[in-house]
């Protein structure tokens, strides 16, 4: 052998080191993807004979169980039943090699029974020697919500809108009418209590349309600095007279800051919520109602979507049944109830949840089973000081004014002008709002006052109003709506409009707000 040569069988003398070398590189290797893995957003996860093989810490975490729990659970108990068959197509499918167009959504169930949305993407593999999927799964729960939520405003603005004007339009033209026969009845008359009867079911279904106007966030009417202790006490010394075997205890917040609310309709959320109590303790119990100034900071209001600063907190709470945490986290959808059918409508809370939102302040709820509810309700404080409560109107004022009517409308405008000359007004009508311009234009020395509807084809209120105060500066004007006084009817309030009227009316109510937007009232 000449000198120098290597022998076939001999290795290079620094092959430990080069093989050390590659071991590290490989293992540096496989870290930089494991760390890929393990800290990616999405839930990745390898399955094999329809058992998850490999999964990382998302995957992991989204079932709720441990890494060998999820070993053992067969794919098809993590996904929904009215989606397995689906699923486990398509797996199938994947396994074989085919190729499936796009991700697929499933409804996912953790350990715990909670339904999520998945968007599931998945490619062929092979692992351990076998055939295997790789699958990436994204979380859509929170986009499914948000969408929920979006599909169900676009639902309660229609209904809002079916509320606020036709069915207070209808409800109008019955209320006028009633106010018609009972102008002059005597209450000896033998129609007379069955025309109340019906005057009380027309104030049932506007009590109904301002549950769903309060739910669609459109049902803040009248608002006024208040003082919420006098609301809490008002309203629970109401309830408390009708239910006597709930025992209520009360513990109000001294120098309690005011709030800007409307305050029949906060009235309406404190009693919705004293009769859900009561429901909850049939046998009888405790309520207990407070009041407290609280500071809220940014960190704690994150989830509400309000601002921080100052609120006022009333806390209800009673020793009833209790409800489970599904329940608990339905309560406030629009027509949930756990009533049997034709016991109620669904709306109650629904309603409290609105008003409260539209109010600026946000609702929570706490409850166990066999250990009662408890409701928070924050509303901003404000700065303004306490006004005082307007009396109800008792009673029909007839008056000498000039009043120029604008409705589109046929029944409305047909009994209220009845009903006002009936009262001594004398009265101009218009059909809608270029007639209104008209009308006022040749006779603006002789009207006093314009009632004039929101809601009206061709020209609306907005721009009727402008229209009027543009040919006269001083008009004074009812703005008459069966949607609240938000949105477009607040933005006329604020450009000087005199008042504002909720229908469906009477003619007494009408006579009032005539009263007190000619300063005698």
């Amino acid at each position: 052998m000449k000198a120098g040569k290597k022998k076939p069988d001999q290795l290079p003398a620094d092959l430990p080191f080069r093989l050390t070398e590659l071991e590290e590189a490989l293992r540096v290797s496989e870290e930089k993807y494991r760390t890929l893995v393990e800290n990616a957003a999405e839930a990745i996860f390898i399955l094999q004979d329809e058992k998850i093989q490999f999964a990382n810490r998302r995957a992991i975490a989204l079932s709720g169980r441990t890494a060998e729990e999820l070993s053992r659970t067969p794919f098809a108990d993590l996904i929904h039943p009215d989606d397995r068959e689906i699923a486990l197509e398509r797996y199938g499918r994947r396994i074989q090699g085919e190729d499936i167009p796009g991700p697929q959504a499933y409804r996912y169930l953790n350990k715990s029974g909670e339904i999520l949305w998945v968007q599931m993407n998945s490619v062929p593999i092979t692992w351990e020697g076998r055939p295997a999927t790789l699958h990436f799964a994204r979380d859509l729960t929170q986009e499914k919500k948000l969408e929920a939520q979006f599909q169900m405003a676009q639902k309660m603005e229609a209904i809002g809108t079916l509320a606020g004007h036709d069915f207070n339009n209808l409800l109008m033209g019955i209320q006028g009418h009633i106010s018609l026969m009972l102008f002059d009845l005597d209450s000896s008359h033998p129609h007379y209590e069955s025309l109340k009867k019906v005057e009380e079911q027309v104030k049932s279904g506007a009590n109904l349309a301002s549950q769903l106007l309060a739910f669609a966030r459109r049902g803040k009417y009248e608002v006024t600095a208040t003082d919420l202790n006098q609301i809490v006490q008002q309203t629970s010394g109401m309830f408390e007279r009708t239910r006597k075997e709930i025992k209520v205890f009360r513990k109000y917040q001294e120098k309690i800051w005011p709030v800007e609310v409307d305050r029949n309709q906060i009235e309406q959320v404190l009693l919705n919520l004293y009769v859900n109590a009561w429901q909850a303790m049939q046998e009888g119990g405790n309520l207990y109602l407070e009041t407290q100034n609280i500071a809220l900071g940014p960190d704690y209001l994150k989830p509400f979507a309000v601002q921080p600063g100052r609120y006022v907190r009333i806390s209800i709470r009673d020793t009833g049944a209790g409800m489970d945490k599904k329940t608990a986290a339905r309560i406030f959808e629009p027509f949930f109830t756990t009533k049997e059918m034709g016991r109620g409508t669904g709306l109650g809370l629904a309603s409290v949840y609105g008003i409260v939102k539209n109010h600026g302040g946000f609702i929570t709820v706490y409850s166990e089973v066999g250990h009662g509810t408890t409701f928070h309700i924050y509303l901003p404080g404000s700065e303004k000081e306490v006004g005082e409560e307007k009396k109800p109107a008792r009673e029909i004022v007839g008056g000498k004014e000039t009043i120029l009517l604008v409705d589109d409308e046929e029944t409305i405008i047909e009994v209220m002008e009845k009903a006002l000359l009936l009262t001594g007004f004398k009265v101009f009508v218009a059909r809608g709002g270029e007639e209104a311009v008209e009308v006022f234009k040749k006779n603006r020395e002789q009207i006093d006052i314009v009632i004039l509807d929101m809601i009206m084809p061709g020209m609306g209120g907005g721009k009727v109003f402008d229209a009027l105060r543009a040919i006269q500066p001083g008009v004074k004007v009812v703005l008459s709506s069966g949607y609240s006084i938000d949105g477009e009817a607040s933005q006329i309030m604020a450009r000087g409009c005199n008042g504002f009227i909720q229908k469906p009316f009477g003619i007494k109510e009408l006579s009032q707000k005539i009263r007190e937007v000619m300063g005698e009232n």
